[in-house]
Parts: C-alpha cells; structure tokens; sequence
C-alpha cells in the first residue's frame, strides 16, 4: 500500500463506503514564529479544516515531555492510544493524516500509527494546501475507536543503536545541512552531527509545492547517500520529528529505515556523546 494519498485521490475515499479517519496534526517548530505567539495548531484547525478531520495535538499526544530523552520523546501508548480512539481510530479502519504542508508533523501520527501496528495509514501529500474541496470549522464528534498501540520489537533506534549504525550501516541525519555541519544551532546545546551520519535533508524529499518526489527519484537520491534497500538505515534530526517525514520517504523508495526519535536534542545533551563537525561524516 502507497504511504502516500494525494487530495483527489482522499475525496474519492471519503465519498466511499468505507471512508477514512482523518487526523489533522497542524503544527510547526516553536522557533518558526520569530516574534509573537507560538503556532496554535488547535486554532489553525478551528479556522477550518477537511471535513470530519479530527485535531491531534502533536506535543501533547504524540509525543511526551521533553527532557533527557529529547525534545519530542516517545508518548505514553496510553495517551497516544486514547487520542487515536477519541479521534475515531480502530484496527480496521484506514487513516490518514494531514498537517500544514510541510509534512512533518503528519509523518510522525503515520509513523507512530505504522510503528504501534495500525496497519492501515497514509499522509495526504501536500498537506492542507493540496487538498481542493471544502473546510469545516465545527469538530467532528467520531465514534469512540478500538486501535490499541502495540509496539514492534524493531523500527527505533535510540544514541546507542544510532551511534552503531553510523558505523556499520547508513544513518541519514534529516536537518539542513548548516545544522549538520554544525555552522548554526538555533535550538539545541551543540551544533554538528553524530559521527559517521551522512547529511540528507528533508527538504530534498518533496518539490517546491511540498510533494514527495516520485519514488524513483527518491531511490536514487537516496541510493548516492549509500541508503539501499539491502543496507541497514536509520534516520534523526532535531527532535525526531521531522526524520519520520525522512522515513516516510524512504518508505514511498522502498527503503526500510529505523527511527532515532531522541535525535540530536537528546544526543547534543550529553557532554560525554562525541560530536562531529563539517561536511565530512566523520
């Protein structure tokens, strides 16, 4: 199954008999907004929204505190399980999820949807900006769901699984390159990169609308940064956030690829974790 619907392709699935759950995760980093308030995904979405989309709040249900683990750690599986089941999710109804555009915050509701067993679950590609019929502003009120997160025994990566696939397979650090190469570090204790991790930025995933590019560009690109289906992959970026936009691309590649949710906010925090710089991997 395509990890990916595009916006005529979801109206034609919520015309059907059985029609998805649609999650709307609008959300943007804090450090986007350089003056005034904070991004309000909440009232971004009352503004209006897919119809029968239901908010999930990604800092508060798909993600727990931050703290030693990172920015955005894994979430409780009871919080995050209760919100998908609030939303209308059960194991047997497919889901898809949106956000503002950029598609990071979507990519992280599809993987942890994929990483719990949700069998069923794709991002609209695009986001809100794609999709062409109409918005709602009233919140649906879905039938309770019956999805209840179980985690698989592979898929995440924490600073010690990450620092060895460094060494001995491909990890892929999702960030801009100024932030790989240790140049600028507009949010976390140390600037650089995890020894051996090749730099791949997530905006080399989608076009100038924020579409992923078709599978066979995205096999080769990431093809010349050593990621093959045969070789094993992980991926991290700031907070885990956007490296799951990351895996999701190598997914649409057919690249299967771990996720390292700590990522650099929860290695840059250890003094005793060794930090590399420059364009060079190592």
């Amino acid at each position: 199954m395509n990890a990916i619907i595009s916006a005529s392709e979801l109206a034609d699935a919520l015309r059907s008999e059985r029609p998805p759950v649609l999650l709307d995760v609008r959300w943007q980093l804090s450090t986007a907004a350089a003056a005034g308030e904070p991004f309000d995904g909440r009232a971004a979405y009352a503004s209006g929204h897919v119809p029968g989309a239901v908010f999930v709040d990604l800092d508060r249900e798909l993600a727990s505190a931050p703290g030693a683990r990172g920015r955005h750690p894994l979430p409780d599986l009871d919080v995050f399980g209760a919100a998908m089941r609030r939303a209308g999710v059960s194991a047997g109804t497919p889901v898809v999820a949106y956000d503002g555009g950029i598609g990071w915050a979507a990519a992280r509701a599809w993987w942890l949807l994929r990483w719990t067993g949700h069998p069923d679950v794709r991002v609209l590609d695009g986001g809100l900006p794609a999709w062409e019929g109409p918005l709602e502003t009233e919140a649906p009120t879905p039938a309770e769901g019956d999805f209840v997160p179980e985690p698989a025994g592979s898929g995440v990566l924490d600073a010690d699984g990450a620092a060895a696939l460094a060494r001995a397979g491909v990890l892929l650090d999702a960030r801009a390159g100024e932030r790989y190469r240790g140049e600028v570090e507009p949010i976390d204790p140390v600037g650089g990169h995890i020894p051996g991790a090749v730099s791949a930025p997530t905006s080399d995933n989608v076009d100038a609308d924020g579409r992923f590019r078709p599978a066979a560009e995205l096999r080769a690109r990431f093809g010349r940064l050593g990621a093959t289906p045969d070789a094993p992959v992980g991926v991290y970026c700031g907070s885990g956030v956007s490296a799951a936009h990351e895996v999701l691309a190598l997914e649409i590649a057919g690249i299967p690829a771990a996720l390292y949710v700590g990522s650099w906010s929860e290695w840059s925090s250890d003094s005793a974790r060794p930090v590399a710089v420059g364009p060079d991997p190592q």
